[in-house]
């Protein structure tokens, strides 16, 4: 029993498996800000939110839903995972470093645990329950 808990060999279903719930989790974690966001720029009518970084409010938020809703549903089914949490990786150092810049780590440390997921889903890709494993399974057998 305690050979195995201190196995350092990697299981690869459950590292795939891992992935999986990662990647799910932090989407549809992320996707309930980026709804509320969203809800907001459908609503229309004059735009209350930050510029964080000098492009008009009304593209702040458009780049916010774009990446906190949509680059998460890719995420979610992990299409494009690597190219889809680039802007999620951005927006997470602009909430960290400009946003919450000046306040102490407890204001930071939730966009800091997105980015670290984010950054991990980068470097693993989607594995293997994912659309992206499908599509590459598929261009494999083409290339045969």
């Amino acid at each position: 029993m305690m050979r195995r808990l201190f196995n350092t060999n990697f299981n690869q279903g459950s590292l795939h498996f891992a992935v999986l719930i990662l990647r799910v989790s932090f989407a549809v974690f992320m996707m309930v800000h980026g709804y509320q966001k969203l809800q907001t720029l459908i609503a229309g009518g004059e735009i209350q939110f930050g510029d964080p970084i000098g492009v008009g409010p009304y593209a702040s938020l458009v780049l916010a839903v774009f990446a906190e809703f949509v680059c998460s549903i890719l995420l979610l089914i992990g299409l494009g995972t690597r190219l889809a949490v680039i802007p999620l990786i951005i927006t997470m150092v602009v909430a960290v470093f400009i946003v919450h810049g000046a306040d102490g780590f407890d204001k930071k440390e939730m966009a800091l645990h997105y980015l670290v997921a984010y950054v991990f889903l980068l470097i693993s890709g989607s594995g293997k329950y994912s659309v992206d494993h499908l599509i590459s399974k598929s261009s494999n057998r083409r290339r045969r």
